[in-house]
């Protein structure tokens, strides 16, 4: 038996998506708003809900260990700069953390009718994925523009971000499909 097309339960998951998306991507960006000193200051979400600093430095820290496989040395200057040593960096701005991808993919896991085990599974299996696409983009940026490197067919490593990151999202709901599918026939 395969699963059939109902106007209804299409209608309700994308609905949910919209809605899921909406909390996880605007619920970040209050967050940045709340936790910033330049913005509406909650100390209370700054000490307990700040969960984009911790992913900026994380990504930092990656992007570090990415360099250091080219053979550069860095040194983190700040909390949204790194740099090679003697040499140029590569700021980490909010529109590098990759929140826009990792929300529709929470979105769309936890809009799918399938176990909380499954669940829990592709929405972090999916979000590390995506966090090792960014942590490797930060990466080959600040080695490329140490070692003079062009980017690919004129465009910017925030597009060639996008461009990976979504393939790696198609590519994970063919198998998230695929695996939902096999478990709904049995």
């Amino acid at each position: 038996m395969s699963r059939t097309f109902d106007k209804k339960i299409f209608t309700l998951f994308f609905i949910k998506i919209i809605l899921f998306y909406c909390i996880f991507y605007f619920g970040s960006l209050a967050i940045i708003g709340f936790s910033s000193e330049n913005g509406y200051y909650l100390d209370f979400v700054h000490r307990y809900l700040d969960y984009i600093s911790i992913l900026k430095i994380s990504l930092l820290k990656g992007a570090s260990l990415v360099a250091q496989m080219f053979g550069f040395e860095t040194i983190q200057e700040s909390e949204d700069l790194i740099r090679v040593i003697g040499a140029r960096g590569v700021r980490v701005a909010i529109s590098c953390l990759g929140i826009g991808v990792m929300s529709f993919w929470a979105a769309f896991t936890l809009s799918n009718k399938i176990h909380v085990k499954k669940k829990i599974f592709w929405l972090l299996g999916g979000l590390i994925f995506l966090w090792v696409i960014n942590v490797c983009r930060i990466g080959l940026f600040l080695v490329s523009i140490n070692k003079g490197w062009s980017m690919p067919f004129g465009l910017d490593h925030h597009t060639w971000f996008n461009i990976a990151a979504y393939m790696a999202i198609f590519i994970m709901i063919y198998f998230f499909e695929k695996s939902n599918n096999k478990t709904a026939i049995k």
